[in-house]
Formats: structure tokens, sequence, C-alpha cells
């Protein structure tokens, strides 16, 4: 018995050698084998050992280490597919890290040779994460907006996305050329009714993906400010308890869909909760925490792109 632990810790002994000239003095197995004395398959054999006896200890060592460890985190709370933590600390903002990584998920899904359909929302995040988007040239790709680019007087907004990316990627576009909230109920119903924007409902709803924007309400909501709504609207959402708005759809804390007056005016094709296509979330800023909080118990997305200070305080439920 002593003999054979004896052989045991000799064998562990060698094993450790090979790890150590493997790892960190960066042999080659010949050179372990040469070193230690054995076959090259017996060298190999030592270093599997040294591995599943748990002798190596691995750590990454990076700046993206915490920013990888939040996305898993994230990722498991909320349900996710994936989840992309922009890291902070590098001199940029938190909305142009996320811009750059939400850039790279629209990027891989028009990299396909298979025709693609991209639906997307709006917004300033989506508009910085477009600006990112390297150009290219694909013809056969539809990108289709989900929401209207007009206000009720007819001014455009500075934030369709769609048109300016189909322009970046030479896509096919499809634009709502609709106010956001129309005046009337029926005047709403009356344009819902339109072939056009029949098309574009039928689009956004057969998109193989989609990347969305996630907006506040309150004081500084985008809806407000970019004059979408009144103020007395905006007070009327939230009396009735919308916390923040995906597709200009107000949503409460439990991310349920407000429906009164006011949101039965609005033209965007509704969101859809646990949708069954890669739908991506993305979002910068404690400004945006109780909207984003919000959606993700709706269960509106599949994948975040999100900065790591928001991240940590939606983990830890700080506002």
């Amino acid at each position: 018995m002593n003999e054979k632990a004896d052989a045991r810790t000799r064998r562990l002994d060698l094993a450790a050698r090979a790890a150590w000239l493997y790892y960190i003095k960066r042999h080659t197995q010949d050179e372990i084998a040469a070193d230690l004395g054995v076959s090259r398959p017996n060298a190999q054999r030592l270093v599997a050992l040294a591995i599943s006896e748990g002798l190596i200890k691995f750590r990454l060592d990076h700046p993206l280490l915490k920013s990888m460890e939040l996305g898993e985190r994230m990722r498991e709370r909320y349900g996710l597919d994936t989840c992309e933590v922009a890291p902070s600390g590098d001199g940029q903002s938190e909305r142009a890290g996320v811009a750059l990584l939400a850039a790279q998920f629209i990027e891989t899904l028009l990299a396909s040779p298979t025709p693609q359909i991209l639906a997307l929302g709006t917004g300033r995040t989506l508009l910085a994460t477009v600006r990112e988007v390297t150009s290219m040239d694909r013809p056969d790709h539809k990108v289709v907006s989900a929401v209207g680019n007009l206000t009720r007087d007819g001014r455009a907004s500075p934030y369709d996305v769609a048109i300016r990316l189909a322009d970046r990627v030479g896509a096919q576009c499809y634009p709502l050329p609709l106010p956001v909230l129309t005046d009337t109920r029926e005047e709403c119903e009356f344009l819902k009714a339109q072939r056009g924007y029949g098309i574009v409902d039928a689009l956004v709803r057969d998109a193989d993906a989609e990347v969305l924007g996630v907006g506040s309400i309150g004081a500084t909501a985008p809806l407000l400010i970019d004059g979408f709504v009144t103020p007395d609207e905006l007070h009327q959402l939230e009396a009735a308890g919308a916390v923040g708005e995906l597709r200009s759809h107000p949503i409460d804390a439990a991310g349920t869909l407000i429906d009164d007056a006011v949101t039965r005016r609005l033209t965007a094709v509704p969101p859809v909760s646990r949708p069954r296509r890669p739908t991506i979330l993305v979002a910068a800023g404690r400004s945006k925490l109780t909207a984003l909080a919000a959606a993700l118990a709706g269960g509106y997305a599949t994948g975040l792109v999100i900065d790591e200070p928001t991240a940590v305080r939606l983990l830890d439920g700080r506002p």
C-alpha cells in the first residue's frame, strides 16, 4: 500500500514538473520528454495528469475579466442568451463602449451570405452604434424601423437609425414615415390600415434579429425632449405606472405594456415579450437603470449590451 502511495507521489511530482516546463517555461513536449527522461507520449500524459489532478490553477489576468464576469452574472440573473458588458475606465464614454460592442453584433448578422432582416428601435445609443458599424455592401439584406420617425408637426427625428444603417451597409431600407404619436386614436388606426404600414409591420414581425434602445420616462425622457409627447401626455403615462419605453411603447416596473388613451395613439409596432429571435437591448448610463430593469423583468430581450457601472448597479439592486 505504501509502495503504491509512494509511486503515486513520485508520478504527481513528475507531472508537476512537466506542467511547470510546459506552461511556465514554454517548453515543447519533445523538450519536456528530454528534460525528464521520458517518452514524448508519456510527457503528454504527465501534463494531462497535472490538469486532471488540479495541480494547475488557471487565472486570467486581463482588464476585461471583470466585464466578462459581470456578463455571466447578468445572463444567469435575467435568463439571457448573451450579455456583453463594456468595461469602464478606458477613457471613453459609457455610450461609446456599448456602441462598439453592439456594432459587432450587427456586423456579424449582416456578414451572413443569406438575406437577413434586421429590425431596429431608435435612440441615442443606437445612433452611436450605427456610426460604429463598418461600411459594407449588403444589397440582399433588409433594415426595417419598428418606430415612427416624425413628430406630429412633421419634424423628422434625428434618431431614425434605420435609414442611416441602410446607407452604411448598402441594405434595403424600410422606414416607418409616420408620427410617433397621433392626435387621435382614429388617425392612428387610419394610418396603420395603410398598405405601407402593413409591409413594415410584417417585416418587423418576421425579422431575423432585432436591436432595441431603452428609453427612460420622466423629465429627461427622449419621448418628451424630442417632441413626440407633450408634458401632459407624459404625466398621464407616469400616472399609469410607466417607468420606461421600448419602441416608444411605455412599460411599467413589471415590464407590462401600458394600455391607456395615450398609448392607443402610438404608431410603433409593439415589442414582444419572450421573443424567439435574437433581440438585443442596448443601454448605457445610470438614467436607464429603472427602464432597463423593467424591460428585463418583462422578458423583452434574449441579449443585452450594457456598460459596466450600470451592470453593477443592476445586479446590486441600486438606483
